[in-house]
């Protein structure tokens, strides 16, 4: 009986408003925890102190990885310490990556919607090695043509800076790689809105839009002046070299053309091995060939561009002129070549 009287008695105590008296502390509950204590030092397990720093290779990889955060200044800090580690490193010395590596982690930054990530990147191809480029330019060109094809204008004349650098290193094995000439003389009548001669439609001067107003003509000059090193490399011959390994291998004629090939893959455009490439995927290793395609694709269209680019003058005309310069004097030599 005494017990389930207590057990009743307790129940009640939940249920009951405590009276607070003045003058006297409130009572502590029962879940109540002093943390009047005051701790001199945490210890953590786990803490573990290196007093070695990590090395440059780690760092570079580090860096490497980090191409891909979200952040756009953490991207461009990343891109500048790339680029003078790989400046400052010591003559003769490889690269802490092989460029086999470090280019595909910096394609996806080709198309990249900070200006100030893009400017970086370009500086940092500069100072990459220019003759182990040329392997990877079916890849690194996927992805120029895709910024000449963008949606943002900043983007497409970012696309021609990187293609300015591609001719400049690799300029020969740009336009003699699969879909490096056709493929991307398309793009460049898209990026002027010359529509090509070759569909159905009615020729038309449509202007595609080049970002900020009054920009047009720096934007437009930047794109002719890159069509036109692009149309040099790939419809003019270089004879001047023939001519003087003719001479020094005298009285033996054409020896370069017997001897063991200098660059890798030699017989890729055969496609041995490959899929079925249809005449935009064709490699088209020789002048004369570009010249033909050249002739008779994308003639009409481009005469008509360069006429309504030479009629609005400055340097906008003088660019059209140049480029027209290039055209018929490649042109007619191909067809005194073929007479």
């Amino acid at each position: 009986m005494g017990s389930s009287v207590k057990k009743k008695r307790d129940k009640k105590k939940d249920f009951q408003k405590q009276k607070l008296k003045v003058g006297k502390a409130r009572p502590q509950a029962a879940n109540f925890t002093d943390t009047s204590f005051k701790s001199k030092a945490i210890v953590l397990n786990t803490q573990s102190l290196n007093i070695s720093a990590p090395s440059s290779s780690d760092q570079f990889s580090h860096h490497l990885g980090l191409l891909t955060s979200r952040s756009d200044t953490q991207r461009k800090e990343s891109l500048s310490y790339l680029t003078s580690t790989i400046v400052s490193r010591p003559v003769g010395s490889p690269l802490q990556q092989p460029v086999s590596i470090l280019v595909p982690k910096l394609l996806p930054l080709f198309l990249d919607g900070s200006n100030g990530v893009r400017n970086q990147l370009l500086k940092l191809l500069r100072v990459l090695p220019s003759g182990e480029v040329e392997d990877l330019i079916e890849k690194v060109l996927l992805y120029v043509r895709a910024g000449m094809t963008h949606l943002a204008a900043d983007i497409r004349l970012s696309s021609m800076d990187i293609l300015s650098w591609l001719l400049e290193v690799a300029g020969e094995a740009l336009v003699s790689c699969a879909g490096g000439w056709v493929k991307t003389l398309r793009c460049f009548l898209a990026m002027l809105g010359w529509s090509n001669e070759e569909s159905n439609e009615a020729w038309s001067t449509n202007k595609a839009s080049f970002g900020k107003a009054g920009s047009e003509g720096k934007t437009l000059v930047k794109i002719l002046s890159t069509l036109g090193l692009f149309l040099s490399i790939g419809i003019t011959e270089a004879e001047t070299t023939e001519k003087v390994q003719d001479i020094s291998f005298f009285p033996l004629s054409y020896v370069q053309y017997h001897m063991l090939p200098k660059r890798s893959n030699t017989y890729a455009s055969l496609n041995l091995f490959g899929s079925h490439r249809n005449e935009d995927n064709q490699m088209y290793e020789q002048c004369g060939e570009r010249r033909k395609i050249l002739s008779s694709k994308f003639l009409k269209a481009l005469e008509r561009g360069l006429e309504s680019a030479r009629q609005e003058g400055g340097e906008i005309g003088r660019a059209a002129a140049a480029i027209t310069k290039i055209i018929t004097q490649s042109l007619d030599d191909f067809g005194g070549d073929e007479a």
